[in-house]
């Protein structure tokens, strides 16, 4: 009988599972290193043909990821930000592009364009930006998940989500830390409107409660 190790390592070979959405079992311990074998034996444990069935349960697509591929292509983006509450927002403009990975249980999507931010000197000026997103479905933890990375940060943004039919709208909720000691919670919503145009929220909890800081109006290019 093949051991577990080789279960996985076919398994692996066979799906490409990725690591986000292998099932957390635990292995089997032996007796004489179980924290329980001075007392009780520990519960029974799925055998490796129960384990393999699950995995490859857990690799399988469904119709979450099908709602990510209404995402692919080409795009073009309009910025609206608030620095502040009350403050009128800056406006810029960006493109971006959406490409399915891994056979389409995932979705990366690079974004270009200008920002405008403070400068030194405390004038507004604009900065050129790029950002990549991959987004899946964690069968899992049966929530929408995203990863971020862009040119003004060093950190790697993480945020778990759900899906609304009736109102055709992702919700994500993350944690983001600007600086050491300045945590803030943050909640994303994006709202299909059609096959051809989505709007991005983004609220912020600055302690005064939430605040909107940024929209984005994503339009796919002809």
């Amino acid at each position: 009988m093949k051991t577990l190790l080789n279960a996985l390592v076919v398994l692996f070979a066979i799906v490409s599972v990725a690591p986000a959405q292998t099932p957390s079992a635990a292995p089997k311990v032996s007796a004489a290193t179980s924290p329980a074998a001075t007392t009780t034996s520990t519960s029974a444990q799925p055998n490796e043909a129960e384990m393999m069935k699950q995995m490859m349960e857990m690799a399988k697509m469904n119709e979450n990821h099908k709602l990510l591929s209404q995402f692919v292509g080409d795009w073009t983006y309009t910025v609206k930000m608030w620095m502040a509450p009350g403050a009128p927002p800056s406006e810029s403009k960006g493109t971006a592009v959406s490409k399915a990975i891994m056979d389409g249980r995932y979705v990366v999507t690079e974004n270009s364009g200008t920002f405008k931010m403070p400068g030194a000197d405390g004038k507004m000026q604009d900065m050129n930006f790029k950002g990549i997103s991959t987004d899946g479905y964690d069968n899992v933890k049966k929530k929408f998940v995203s990863a971020w990375v862009d040119n003004m940060g060093t950190g790697i943004s993480l945020a778990e989500g759900t899906y609304d039919a009736a109102t055709k709208t992702f919700t994500y909720t993350s944690e983001m830390e600007m600086m050491p000691g300045t945590k803030s919670k943050m909640r994303q919503t994006i709202k299909v409107t059609d096959a051809d145009h989505r709007t991005f929220e983004f609220f912020e909890e600055r302690g005064t409660g939430e605040t909107k800081t940024m929209e984005i109006n994503f339009t796919r290019k002809k």
